[in-house]
Protein backbone atom coordinates (compact mmCIF):
# COMPACT_ATOMS: atom_id res chain seq x y z
CA UNK A 1 0.00 0.00 0.00
CA UNK A 2 1.38 3.41 -1.02
CA UNK A 3 1.85 5.69 1.99
CA UNK A 4 1.93 9.49 1.96
CA UNK A 5 5.65 9.27 2.62
CA UNK A 6 6.08 7.06 -0.45
CA UNK A 7 4.05 9.53 -2.52
CA UNK A 8 5.83 12.71 -1.45
CA UNK A 9 9.39 11.81 -0.52
CA UNK A 10 11.88 11.42 -3.36
CA UNK A 11 15.02 9.35 -3.04
CA UNK A 12 18.16 11.36 -3.67
CA UNK A 13 20.47 9.92 -6.31
CA UNK A 14 23.40 11.07 -8.43
CA UNK A 15 21.09 11.69 -11.40
CA UNK A 16 19.44 15.03 -12.09
CA UNK A 17 15.73 15.03 -11.32
CA UNK A 18 13.32 14.22 -14.15
CA UNK A 19 10.27 16.42 -13.53
CA UNK A 20 8.00 14.66 -16.02
CA UNK A 21 8.78 11.30 -14.41
CA UNK A 22 8.13 12.78 -10.95
CA UNK A 23 4.98 14.82 -11.58
CA UNK A 24 3.61 13.27 -14.76
CA UNK A 25 3.28 16.65 -16.49
CA UNK A 26 5.27 19.55 -17.91
CA UNK A 27 3.98 22.25 -15.55
CA UNK A 28 6.42 24.91 -14.30
CA UNK A 29 8.51 23.82 -11.32
CA UNK A 30 9.10 25.97 -8.24
CA UNK A 31 11.33 25.14 -5.28
CA UNK A 32 11.32 25.95 -1.59
CA UNK A 33 14.69 25.64 0.12
CA UNK A 34 14.13 24.93 3.80
CA UNK A 35 10.46 24.06 4.29
CA UNK A 36 10.43 24.34 8.08
CA UNK A 37 7.13 23.02 9.41
CA UNK A 38 5.59 22.95 5.94
CA UNK A 39 2.99 25.71 6.15
CA UNK A 40 4.13 27.46 2.99
CA UNK A 41 4.53 24.54 0.62
CA UNK A 42 1.34 22.84 1.80
CA UNK A 43 -0.82 25.97 1.43
CA UNK A 44 0.82 27.75 -1.50
CA UNK A 45 0.74 24.62 -3.67
CA UNK A 46 -3.05 24.51 -3.26
CA UNK A 47 -3.29 28.14 -4.37
CA UNK A 48 -1.34 27.25 -7.52
CA UNK A 49 -2.36 23.77 -8.72
CA UNK A 50 -1.03 24.70 -12.17
CA UNK A 51 2.56 24.62 -10.81
CA UNK A 52 4.73 21.85 -9.40
CA UNK A 53 6.64 22.32 -6.14
CA UNK A 54 9.82 20.70 -4.85
CA UNK A 55 10.59 21.21 -1.19
CA UNK A 56 14.07 20.71 0.25
CA UNK A 57 14.51 20.10 3.96
CA UNK A 58 17.60 18.66 5.59
CA UNK A 59 16.10 17.37 8.82
CA UNK A 60 14.08 14.18 9.03
CA UNK A 61 11.99 15.51 11.92
CA UNK A 62 10.85 18.43 9.79
CA UNK A 63 10.05 16.12 6.89
CA UNK A 64 7.74 14.22 9.24
CA UNK A 65 6.07 17.49 10.25
CA UNK A 66 5.57 18.52 6.62
CA UNK A 67 4.02 15.14 5.81
CA UNK A 68 1.36 15.83 8.43
CA UNK A 69 0.26 18.93 6.47
CA UNK A 70 0.09 17.52 2.93
CA UNK A 71 -2.02 14.85 1.28
CA UNK A 72 -2.04 13.38 -2.25
CA UNK A 73 -5.59 14.67 -2.69
CA UNK A 74 -4.83 18.28 -1.71
CA UNK A 75 -1.19 18.51 -2.82
CA UNK A 76 -0.63 16.25 -5.83
CA UNK A 77 1.83 18.85 -7.17
CA UNK A 78 4.26 18.61 -4.21
CA UNK A 79 7.32 16.44 -3.72
CA UNK A 80 9.96 16.56 -0.97
CA UNK A 81 13.64 15.75 -0.67
CA UNK A 82 15.40 15.26 2.65
CA UNK A 83 18.59 17.04 1.65
CA UNK A 84 20.62 19.96 2.96
CA UNK A 85 20.98 22.42 0.10
CA UNK A 86 23.95 24.64 -0.72
CA UNK A 87 25.90 24.87 -3.97
CA UNK A 88 25.11 21.16 -4.43
CA UNK A 89 21.74 22.22 -5.86
CA UNK A 90 23.33 22.27 -9.32
CA UNK A 91 24.00 18.53 -8.96
CA UNK A 92 20.33 17.84 -8.16
CA UNK A 93 18.32 19.96 -10.61
CA UNK A 94 18.76 20.33 -14.39
CA UNK A 95 20.17 23.62 -15.73
CA UNK A 96 17.69 26.44 -16.33
CA UNK A 97 14.73 24.29 -15.29
CA UNK A 98 13.23 26.13 -12.30
CA UNK A 99 10.64 28.87 -12.72
CA UNK A 100 10.99 30.37 -9.25
CA UNK A 101 12.37 29.81 -5.75
CA UNK A 102 11.45 30.59 -2.15
CA UNK A 103 13.89 30.81 0.76
CA UNK A 104 12.19 31.78 3.98
CA UNK A 105 14.04 32.52 7.19
CA UNK A 106 17.30 30.67 6.47
CA UNK A 107 19.49 30.11 9.51
CA UNK A 108 21.27 33.46 10.13
CA UNK A 109 24.24 31.91 11.95
CA UNK A 110 24.57 35.19 13.90
CA UNK A 111 28.03 34.62 15.37
CA UNK A 112 30.74 36.02 13.11
CA UNK A 113 32.82 32.85 13.28
CA UNK A 114 29.83 30.96 11.86
CA UNK A 115 29.12 33.30 8.94
CA UNK A 116 30.82 30.85 6.57
CA UNK A 117 27.93 28.46 7.27
CA UNK A 118 25.32 30.87 5.92
CA UNK A 119 23.42 29.67 2.89
CA UNK A 120 23.62 32.94 0.99
CA UNK A 121 27.18 32.93 -0.32
CA UNK A 122 28.55 33.49 -3.81
CA UNK A 123 29.04 29.80 -4.61
CA UNK A 124 25.42 29.09 -3.71
CA UNK A 125 24.12 32.06 -5.71
CA UNK A 126 26.08 30.94 -8.77
CA UNK A 127 24.72 27.40 -8.45
CA UNK A 128 21.20 28.72 -7.92
CA UNK A 129 21.51 30.93 -10.99
CA UNK A 130 22.48 27.90 -13.06
CA UNK A 131 19.24 26.03 -12.31
CA UNK A 132 16.88 29.02 -12.59
CA UNK A 133 15.29 29.99 -15.89
CA UNK A 134 15.96 33.52 -17.18
CA UNK A 135 13.57 35.97 -15.47
CA UNK A 136 12.79 33.47 -12.71
CA UNK A 137 11.98 35.18 -9.42
CA UNK A 138 13.57 34.43 -6.08
CA UNK A 139 11.70 35.34 -2.89
CA UNK A 140 13.71 35.60 0.34
CA UNK A 141 12.70 36.57 3.86
CA UNK A 142 14.54 36.88 7.17
CA UNK A 143 13.76 38.53 10.50
CA UNK A 144 17.49 38.94 11.24
CA UNK A 145 18.45 42.52 10.33
CA UNK A 146 22.19 41.92 9.96
CA UNK A 147 21.61 38.85 7.80
CA UNK A 148 19.16 40.81 5.62
CA UNK A 149 21.92 43.34 4.93
CA UNK A 150 24.40 40.51 4.30
CA UNK A 151 21.99 38.93 1.79
CA UNK A 152 21.46 42.23 -0.03
CA UNK A 153 25.22 42.76 -0.26
CA UNK A 154 25.85 39.24 -1.57
CA UNK A 155 23.25 39.68 -4.30
CA UNK A 156 24.67 43.09 -5.19
CA UNK A 157 28.01 41.40 -5.85
CA UNK A 158 26.48 38.73 -8.08
CA UNK A 159 25.90 39.59 -11.75
CA UNK A 160 23.28 36.86 -12.19
CA UNK A 161 20.58 38.59 -10.15
CA UNK A 162 18.76 41.91 -10.07
CA UNK A 163 16.64 43.25 -7.23
CA UNK A 164 13.10 44.02 -8.34
CA UNK A 165 12.88 46.77 -5.72
CA UNK A 166 14.83 50.03 -5.67
CA UNK A 167 15.47 49.29 -2.01
CA UNK A 168 16.23 45.56 -1.86
CA UNK A 169 14.98 45.10 1.71
CA UNK A 170 11.22 45.58 2.11
CA UNK A 171 8.92 45.34 5.11
CA UNK A 172 5.92 44.02 3.20
CA UNK A 173 5.73 40.64 1.41
CA UNK A 174 6.42 40.53 -2.30
CA UNK A 175 3.78 37.84 -2.79
CA UNK A 176 0.18 39.02 -3.08
CA UNK A 177 -0.87 35.59 -1.76
CA UNK A 178 1.71 35.51 1.02
CA UNK A 179 1.51 32.54 3.38
CA UNK A 180 2.45 33.37 6.97
CA UNK A 181 4.43 30.52 8.48
CA UNK A 182 4.49 29.43 12.09
CA UNK A 183 8.03 30.77 12.40
CA UNK A 184 7.07 34.20 11.06
CA UNK A 185 4.15 34.42 13.50
CA UNK A 186 6.33 33.36 16.41
CA UNK A 187 9.08 35.85 15.59
CA UNK A 188 6.58 38.69 15.16
CA UNK A 189 5.16 37.83 18.57
CA UNK A 190 8.67 38.27 19.99
CA UNK A 191 9.04 41.64 18.24
CA UNK A 192 11.16 40.55 15.26
CA UNK A 193 9.66 41.85 12.02
CA UNK A 194 10.51 40.04 8.78
CA UNK A 195 12.47 41.56 5.90
CA UNK A 196 11.43 40.58 2.37
CA UNK A 197 13.58 40.56 -0.75
CA UNK A 198 12.71 39.82 -4.36
CA UNK A 199 15.29 39.11 -7.06
CA UNK A 200 15.15 38.19 -10.72
CA UNK A 201 17.51 35.85 -12.51
CA UNK A 202 19.01 37.94 -15.30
Amino acid sequence: MLTDRDFFLLEHSDDLLDYRAIFGNDNPVYIEIGCGKGEFISQYSMLHPEWNFLGFEGREKRIRNILKKVSPANNPNVRLLCLMIDSNIAQVLPPQSIQGAFIQHPDPWPKKRHHKRRLIQQDFLNALASILMPDAQLHISTDHEEYANWIAEEFLKNANFLSLHDQPIQKTPSLADHVTTWYEKDQRRQGFEPNFMLYKRI
